[in-house]
């Protein structure tokens, strides 16, 4: 088993998310926080923050969170709700909780805050976990 240090800075080594802004704040067993300052280059034609960049900050999250264990986990399924548009300027916070973990297989939710802790959308994900 890979110690919790060396996993977070392996997932703090992803080149998508460096691109992006996507940052690791916390990082335990089957739990995941991440970041992300809204930018404008990160809008849609409307000014908002484009759907694609909201469910990587969700993604990058569950990935993390799903991969804390030290086992490989590979997504299976994956679903987000938009509940609200937020503006640029704004941090949002995606903090992933494992809801369930049977056999080779793991269920997250994933909560996508911003600083007012309002919840702006919720992603749901499940995992096949590979054999080492």
């Amino acid at each position: 088993m890979t110690s919790i240090d060396a996993i977070k800075e392996h997932v703090e080594n992803d080149p998508y998310c460096e691109t992006l802004g996507i940052e690791l704040v916390d990082l335990e067993p089957g739990y995941a926080r991440t970041e992300l300052a809204v930018t404008s280059d990160l809008t849609n034609f409307h000014g908002t923050p484009h759907g694609g960049a909201i469910y990587s900050l969700a993604d990058a999250a569950f990935a993390a969170a799903s991969n804390s264990h030290g086992d490989t986990a590979v997504a299976l399924e994956t679903n987000v709700s938009y509940l609200e548009a937020v503006d640029v300027g704004s941090i949002l916070t995606a903090t992933a909780e494992e809801t369930h973990a049977g056999g080779r297989t793991a269920e997250y939710k994933v909560a996508v805050t911003d600083e007012a802790d309002d919840r702006v959308a919720t992603f749901r994900g499940r995992v096949y976990v590979l054999e080492q």
